[in-house]
């Protein structure tokens, strides 16, 4: 185990995450006089809400996650730690975390956790086997691969039950995510592979979506989800609210109405996008805290200064907070990492935690897209959707994209894909269908996840646990 030096006696300040809350509250202390370290499990800045059109051949992974090392390369107060953090120590202010069997232990003196969320399976986690969710880059990258294989499979099979079964996509959840999801599908399908295949038109398939409630885009409001609901449609995406999927497996899904009734829907390429829990730390944090609790998605009951009961140096952002009328997305955490940052700077003046306004977030409003040149938007109580809700959408999501070559690149590949109906990133490969299941199999296995992370220059492991999740996150990016 090794220890960061403690020589540098400037304010230390650790960030854990490089999503959107980590990476702007490294950069809001850039001119600071303190000295910053970013710890993430993953090596780079991933923009999540773009992750659908990787998932659907429109971007590839370098446009929506760029290296975080080179996103911050010129911050000088900067250092970028790769590893999964494994503790938190309160007491002491450090953070050890974890790169395959390497422990580094880092040291504090005010500490911003903004590690975000992950996908919820409402503890069906067996579900994630067969429909994976739509959170990292992986997710998107396995997507890609079983969507299109799908279409492979096809056109090579020799009953139509097997080409139906395969011409299906289920796509559970009906909020943002999996509504941007299934319209790309749809698009995909109707577009861009017209004519590609001999045996099969990809214009017959069938693009479920599925909603637990009893509304498309619920937080939205009636008026954007019937509009959306009804653009949906009018592509031949078919939804199913108030229904309920009960199990998932290789074949299909098992759906329960709210009538009763229970029924079968034959996909082979099933989308889990229904829900979201926060990231393991944050029950870390509310145990190490007298007196903090976390809410029943896993997300930390803050104080108004965005800190922990007891510590009024350690905020958390992003998903990870629990704030009324703070929804989990990117402004959310924007705003979130840059009220920390002003918190510790205006610390380094002399200001006392008590001196704190409380946090408060100013909802920029919320968007989705449907389809190509159509969109719902929703911004204080004016709603609108359609060709001028979709160019606003563009133009949001190109103002967050880091990096000006990601922006250009991006408006070249939209070009392309909105005006014409090729994509640039049709490429899928079986690793990326199967790599997941074959790392859990390996990380089942001791010797196998040593031989692994000896493979990748780890040490063997000193405390007898398998390093193939760490393993798994130099995957993701």
């Amino acid at each position: 185990m090794s220890t960061q030096s403690v020589e540098n006696h400037r304010h230390r300040v650790v960030i854990i995450g490089s999503g959107f809350g980590g990476l702007f509250g490294a950069r809001h202390l850039a001119h600071a006089d303190v000295d910053v370290t970013l710890i993430s499990k993953t090596s780079t800045h991933l923009f999540q809400p773009l992750l659908y059109q990787v998932a659907t051949g429109i971007l590839s992974v370098g446009e929506i996650a760029p290296a975080t090392r080179l996103v911050l390369r010129k911050q000088k107060n900067a250092q970028v730690l790769l590893g999964e953090v494994i503790d938190i120590d309160l007491e002491r202010k450090t953070v050890t975390h974890e790169l395959l069997n390497l422990k580094t232990v880092t040291p504090f003196d005010s500490l911003i956790v903004a590690t975000g969320a992950q996908q919820s399976y409402f503890g069906n986690d067996q579900f994630a086997t067969y429909a994976p969710g739509m959170k990292t880059i992986d997710d998107a990258l396995e997507l890609r691969g079983r969507i299109l294989g799908a279409f492979e499979g096809a056109e090579l099979a020799t009953s139509q039950e097997m080409r139906d079964r395969l011409l299906t996509f289920v796509v559970i959840g009906a909020g943002p995510t999996g509504v941007e999801l299934a319209g790309q599908i749809a698009e995909l399908a109707d577009r861009t592979l017209e004519g590609t295949f001999t045996n099969i038109d990809p214009r017959d398939a069938r693009v479920i979506l599925i909603e637990g409630a009893g509304a498309v885009l619920g937080p939205m409001g009636p008026k954007l989800g019937g509009k959306a609901k009804r653009r949906l449609e009018k592509m031949g995406v078919e939804i199913q609210l108030n229904a309920l999927v009960t199990n998932v497996d290789a074949h299909g899904v098992t759906v329960k109405d709210s009538d009763g009734t229970v029924r079968r829907i034959e996909s082979s390429c099933k989308v889990w996008s229904a829900g979201v829990q926060a990231s393991p730390l944050g029950k870390m944090l509310a145990e190490r805290s007298d007196g903090t609790q976390v809410d029943r998605a896993g997300r930390v009951i803050v104080e108004p200064d965005l800190t922990i009961k007891g510590h009024p140096n350690v905020f958390v952002v992003g998903d990870l907070m629990s704030v009324p009328d703070v929804p989990g997305q990117a402004q959310g955490a924007i705003q979130g990492a840059t009220y920390a940052a002003k918190a510790i700077k205006a610390g380094l003046k002399g200001h006392q935690p008590q001196e704190r306004k409380p946090f408060k977030y100013f909802n920029k409003g919320s968007m989705a897209t449907v389809s190509r040149f159509s969109a719902v938007c929703q911004i204080g109580k004016l709603e609108f959707g359609g060709f001028i809700a979709w160019l606003a959408w563009l133009g949001l999501h190109l103002y967050y994209l880091v990096g000006y070559r990601s922006r250009i690149i991006t408006v070249i590949q939209w070009f392309v894909t909105f005006l014409g109906r090729s994509r640039g990133q049709m490429a899928a490969t079986e690793q990326w269908v199967f790599a997941r299941l074959a790392l859990e199999m390996v990380n089942e296995d001791q010797q196998e996840a040593d031989e692994l992370a000896g493979a990748l220059g780890a040490p063997p492991a000193s405390d007898g646990r398998a390093p193939g999740k760490s393993a798994s996150d130099l995957r993701a990016g």
